[in-house]
């Protein structure tokens, strides 16, 4: 058995003040390695309500006006994570400390990439093969010795029992800003009267919130709370985002066997698979026609039936493996 390694990640927020995908991939991953016994820490580096220091499902989380030595605790842990922003700094403290470092990516933007250029990246983990290829072309241009080490995919991890539930009769959105498609929501709702639907207030963007009688508008909602309280009320999930390097929440509500019609970004394509209904977020009489296709008994029941066929094939458990086995890895080198 491994020994009990210290890790310790620099994020910029944690569920369930911040509910979106990036930080609930970084618990969903951190999870399991709590579960083989590491002391895992997650040092929050934006402000947020939490003041005191607290413990989410084992991860001990130190927000950011209550901890200021992040440097010497980055000097004693075995493996440095960060993502986003974090990135040059913890690279940084890595370098001069000698600890490896692990980059999170979920998305293709340049400096997700161009942040691991300055040497010393152990592990890349992305979040879908297409991003995998993409960083791989960005890389090319550069050096050898500044590529990260070595890569790994990890999708997303959602475990279909936490969010399986029985559909309900609406059409969702979650987060209503205009870049997840918060006015196709509301041109949708426009045309088709007699549809519930359900808009969920994102955590983040300037939100589209239509004032009409067959919506219903509800706060941003915890991951936790996801099952019950959006789920359960949805009937087909709708994901006509601009830009997805892979949907979680599209796997999440195909775990209850609710159809998900996205628009085809590469990642949504990757992760909805053949169960996916897709059209392009421009063309609203497409959209209709196809939800109201879509919202048709017969057209549901096999809908629904890709959507549990994908959900099992998502099954997080063999990229959670590899994940911990490559962070112990890292952490013994």
């Amino acid at each position: 058995m491994t020994r009990p390694r210290r890790i310790v990640a620099r994020v910029h927020a944690m569920p369930p003040e911040h509910n979106a995908g990036a930080e609930h991939m970084l618990v969903s991953m951190l999870r399991p390695l709590v579960e083989r016994g590491h002391d895992v820490q997650v040092w929050l580096s934006r402000h947020a309500q939490a003041r005191e220091r607290y413990e989410y499902h084992g991860i001990q989380v130190v927000p950011l006006e209550a901890g200021l030595n992040f440097t010497s605790v980055a000097r004693g842990a075995d493996v440095l994570i960060a993502h986003l922003e974090n990135v040059p700094s913890t690279a940084s403290l890595a370098r001069g400390f000698g600890r490896p470092l692990v980059v999170v990516c979920h998305n293709t933007h340049r400096p997700s990439f161009r942040d691991m250029t300055a040497g010393g990246t152990a592990l890349a983990v992305y979040n879908s093969q297409w991003m995998e290829a993409e960083a791989e072309l960005f890389f090319a241009e550069y050096p050898e010795s500044v590529r990260p080490a070595s890569s790994l995919v990890v999708r997303p991890p959602v475990f279909a029992g936490e969010y399986a539930t029985k559909p309900g009769r609406a059409v969702t959105l979650i987060n209503c800003n205009p870049e997840k498609g918060g006015n196709v929501l509301a041109a949708l709702a426009q045309r088709m009267p007699d549809q519930q639907f359900l808009a969920v207030r994102g955590a983040y963007g300037e939100q589209v919130l239509p004032n009409l009688p067959n919506v219903e508008i509800v706060d941003h909602v915890r991951g936790e709370d996801m099952k019950d309280r959006v789920y359960a009320r949805t009937r087909v999930l709708l994901m006509p985002s601009f830009y997805e390097s892979w949907g979680r929440v599209a796997v999440e509500a195909m775990a209850s066997g609710i159809p998900v019609l996205a628009h085809p970004t590469p990642g949504l394509c990757e992760s909805l698979g053949e169960a996916g209904v897709f059209a392009h977020r421009d063309d609203i009489d497409g959209w209709e026609a196809i939800l109201r296709e879509l919202l048709t008994p017969p057209e549901y029941r096999l809908a629904s039936k890709r959507a549990r066929a994908r959900s099992a094939e998502l099954d997080p458990t063999a990229d959670l493996a590899a994940w911990c086995d490559a962070i112990e890895e890292a952490a013994g080198a």
